[in-house]
């Protein structure tokens, strides 16, 4: 690892558009100093998500933090959504340049 980069976690959040709302209030609750969300497409075990209408539509929610930030999230929306919504959740590891910027 470069001496400019910082150990991070990335956690990725792929669900139904419609939380969208409800997701940027539990990031900002839950800590997370910064996220990127973007309009997505696929196929998965709830079908196809094609965004032709609105129930169709997904999001990804990007969100650089420490892991103990990471853990507090994926804790809650494994809580609060997986039992009702199409979503899933993906936590890597990274280095981050600017890393004051995302980390809490």
């Amino acid at each position: 690892m470069s001496p400019r980069t910082t150990p991070c976690k990335l956690l990725t959040i792929i669900c139904e558009a419609q939380l969208e709302n409800d997701l940027v209030d539990d990031l900002q609750r839950l800590h997370a100093t910064g996220y990127t969300i973007a309009d997505v497409r696929g196929r998965g075990a709830c079908g196809v998500r094609d965004a032709a209408w609105p129930p169709s539509a997904s999001i990804r929610v990007e969100v650089l933090c420490d892991e103990r930030t990471a853990g507090n999230i994926v804790d809650h929306l494994e809580r609060r959504y997986y039992a009702h919504y199409a979503m899933v959740l993906f936590l890597g590891d990274v280095a981050v340049l600017r890393s004051g910027k995302f980390t809490s």
